[in-house]
């Protein structure tokens, strides 16, 4: 298998960053993270009413905060519950992510 040039595969890292920086750069998504964290898994219905937010809208920013992999949907039946991905939102904020923009070889 053909090895990718490390421009290449640092532009995958820099792409993957970006879209979970970009989802969290907005007032409601991170209002949407704060209720999950403190209510733990919670139906899209009840973060509707909770949010006071259309579930269309709510639909939309759910999506935005999935595709970036900052939480974790559960289906039951026909309900959805969703729950911050802990081990995600924790990863960002890791030493292993500013390690990414350090000069000196201090890390990880």
């Amino acid at each position: 298998m053909k090895e990718l040039p490390i421009l290449n595969q640092m532009d995958v890292t820099f792409e993957t960053y970006e879209a979970k920086f970009k989802a969290l750069a907005d007032k409601k998504r991170l209002q949407i993270m704060y209720e999950l964290t403190k209510r733990g898994k919670v139906c899209v219905c009840d973060l509707a009413e909770i949010m006071d937010m259309a579930q269309s809208k709510l639909s939309y920013h759910l999506k935005i905060l999935l595709d970036a992999n900052l939480l974790l949907k559960e289906t039951d039946a026909t309900m959805n519950y969703y729950e911050l991905n802990h081990k995600e939102v924790n990863h960002l904020l890791s030493e292993e992510l500013c390690c990414l923009f350090r000069t000196d070889n201090s890390c990880c």
